[in-house]
């Protein structure tokens, strides 16, 4: 199956596609970006346009498991734990990292995607989705990031548009 991650930032919406037989396999909605839609490093904006996914991470790991660095803390996501970090930005359960494939528009320069470290991942389960709300990356339910981890292999193609 040849598959590609397609995102909508208009519909905040996330649709796994076989090519092949252009069959979704899976939806669901998203968070992107609350500052938008944007290119350029330290903008906190979602990049638009062709991707890859660079690196798969936290295979294995726990539902809710936090990560800081690509790495995970060791650490479960609890609302205890997020009243002692008020200001953590929650990066959750797998982390699927992004590298642009357009020279110059998402890659290398100061509007590298990988460098700005954009990510599909899972958020708290209070962060509602639907609504931009990330610093730049997509953000899913737990659940659903960890069904599309297993779903797609590193390499697959993410298409991210403003429509």
């Amino acid at each position: 199956m040849a598959l590609v991650i397609d995102i909508s930032v208009a519909n905040q919406s996330l649709t796994l596609r076989d090519l092949e037989s252009n069959e979704q396999v899976f939806t669901t909605t998203i968070a992107t970006a609350k500052n938008g839609i944007g290119q350029v490093s330290g903008s906190e904006q979602t990049p638009l346009g062709q991707h890859r996914i660079r690196a798969k991470i936290g295979a294995g790991e726990a539902i809710n498991s936090v990560f800081v660095g690509r790495r995970p803390t060791g650490e479960v996501y609890s609302a205890e734990l997020a009243e002692q970090h008020p200001n953590r930005d929650w990066i959750l359960s797998r982390i699927m990292w992004l590298c642009g494939e357009e020279v110059d528009h998402n890659r290398l320069g100061n509007v590298d995607t990988q460098a700005r470290y954009i990510y599909i991942h899972g958020a708290p389960d209070s962060h509602e989705m639907g609504i931009p709300s990330s610093h730049g990356c997509i953000k899913m339910t737990n659940d659903d990031v960890v069904m599309l981890f297993d779903l797609v292999p590193v390499g697959t193609k993410v298409l991210i548009h403003a429509d």
